[in-house]
């Protein structure tokens, strides 16, 4: 992949300019994300500045430490969530993925009219849904020994509860996890661009049909909803779709697959979860922890310093869970993964804008293990299968298991 010449801003010392950071957008590898590549970052400088880290291989700053991140969460005040992804200005548009780029003020009326459609009881009332659609496709090919996990179970699955909180059709999967394959694993910003436009056109027809047949989902939601005692705008209607839209269709899909890789390559793991389905949600937390997948942006707004490094209007930072979740300074033993230990993760996100659907995922997350592990008896990575991740959504592309 060739990307332009980047430029170095004056106010970025040249010994922490590291062109061979390894997380690019559109890129794939077979080396392992976290314990060779994570790990190798950790033994340098706490900030770096990745000359193609943001998506089109532009550069950023890009903090390692979990207490950085931390910090650059909660300051709203230097630190703007607003345009953290290109896909609207992609396109010449004007809307922006809402509440997750909206800035305060604006961000808390918008959060607190959409809580309500994700609150831990609403979710809850999923639970038996969910747990069918699991024992369905896992049932679909049980018998067979084997499953590319991926293709077989991790994107289907979470696609199909979306699309029906959506109120989207079911057949339908296959052409919008072609959208979101070009949305968020290609490099090339002119099919990331066609991608958004055919989701916005969609999720405009999708809204005008929702005002003239509201039904009981989440567009029919936005649609009759207020913020103050005012409706949503179109294209406060598009951003916040179009959030919902990536979020529902990879980040569950992407940390399935990094969990059951995980399991698959650790049979003590898997047994003891086998034996102990209640520790399943500790185990998700710690596996979040341990195989951080998402990175999302801030743009510097206004001039400030943190840990030594002098942050400029226009900079862009790279907000890496993967880094986090291996900090060193933050976890003992990083790379031992420790089902029982509890660890205080960012892989939703921390402070305001922490994942609005962080119970749906949650509840998913623990649901197709559960229902995995109880109709399918041991089972390990297809012996000479060497896995590729994607490497901006840090996700398998294929993960062959057999049993």
């Amino acid at each position: 992949m060739m990307f332009p010449e980047p430029v170095i801003p004056a106010h970025v010392p040249p010994e922490l300019v590291k062109p061979d950071f390894p997380f690019i957008f559109g890129l794939t590898t077979d080396r392992d994300p976290f314990n060779d590549l994570a790990a190798s970052i950790h033994e340098g400088p706490d900030i770096i500045y990745a000359p193609f880290a943001y998506p089109g291989g532009q550069p950023a700053w890009v903090p390692r430490r979990m207490e950085t991140l931390r910090t650059i969460y909660l300051d709203t005040e230097h630190f703007s969530s607003t345009d953290f992804s290109p896909f609207s200005k992609l396109i010449g548009a004007n809307w922006i993925n809402s509440p997750a780029e909206l800035d305060p003020p604006a961000h808390g009326p918008f959060r607190q009219m959409v809580n309500p459609a994700f609150t831990p009881k609403a979710m809850a009332a999923l639970e038996d849904k969910i747990r069918v659609y699991a024992a369905e496709y896992v049932d679909a090919f049980a018998a067979k020994g084997e499953c590319e996990f991926m293709a077989d179970f991790a994107f289907e699955f979470p696609i199909k509860v979306f699309m029906d909180l959506m109120g989207l059709p079911h057949d339908r999967v296959a052409e919008f996890m072609d959208w979101e394959m070009n949305l968020l694993h290609n490099h090339d910003l002119s099919k990331i661009a066609a991608a958004t436009q055919k989701v916005v056109d969609y999720l405009a027809e999708e809204i005008e049909d929702r005002r003239q047949n509201p039904r009981d989902d989440l567009i029919t939601f936005g649609v009759n909803n207020k913020i103050g005692d005012r409706p949503l705008t179109q294209d406060e209607l598009i951003g916040f779709m179009f959030n919902l839209f990536i979020g529902g269709l990879d980040t569950v899909s992407t940390n399935m697959g990094l969990q059951f890789w995980h399991l698959a390559t650790h049979a003590d793991d898997q047994a003891r979860l086998r034996a102990h389905p209640s520790e399943i949600p500790h185990a998700i937390d710690e596996l979040m922890r341990a195989y951080g997948a998402v990175t999302t942006f801030r743009t510097c707004r206004k001039e400030t310093e943190i840990a030594g490094i002098r942050f400029m209007p226009g900079d862009k930072v790279a907000m890496s869970t993967t880094l986090a979740g291996r900090d060193p300074a933050e976890f003992d033993n990083p790379a031992d993964v420790r089902l029982d230990r509890k660890p205080r993760h960012v892989g939703f996100g921390f402070g305001i804008h922490t994942c609005i659907g962080m119970h749906l995922a949650r509840r998913e997350l623990r649901i197709a293990m559960e229902e995995f592990l109880a109709r399918v008896p041991a089972f390990k990575l297809k012996p000479d299968h060497t896995v590729v991740c994607h490497m901006g959504m840090i996700q398998p592309v294929a993960l062959p298991l057999v049993w």
